[in-house]
């Protein structure tokens, strides 16, 4: 089972339960898709991974498996993120 995470870890946008803006890394890491696209160029600041669309639980399952509590907001040192960025913007994440 996934952690929804309900926030951007850069700009702390909301992204609820059933937003289709929220993006997850494999070590599910959140950022919006506005991040993701226009920040991040699809890679993760954390572990260098490629982004997905973050699935949507059906609402019957929230109450059983409810989203997480825990908020993450760390905005990306755009300086320090340059090199992961470099080295990885134009590989597939299949490939890195």
């Amino acid at each position: 089972m996934i952690e929804i995470r309900t926030n951007c870890e850069n700009c702390n946008k909301q992204l609820p339960p059933n937003s289709e803006e929220a993006m997850f890394c494999a070590f599910e890491c959140t950022f919006c898709a506005s991040c993701v696209e226009e920040i991040l160029h699809n890679v993760c600041p954390n572990c260098g991974g490629g982004f997905e669309k973050r699935p949507i639980l059906p609402k019957e399952y929230l109450l059983k498996y409810p989203p997480s509590d825990e908020k993450i907001f760390k905005p990306v040192d755009i300086k320090g993120f340059q090199n992961l960025l470099n080295k990885n913007r134009e590989v597939r994440p299949s490939e890195r």
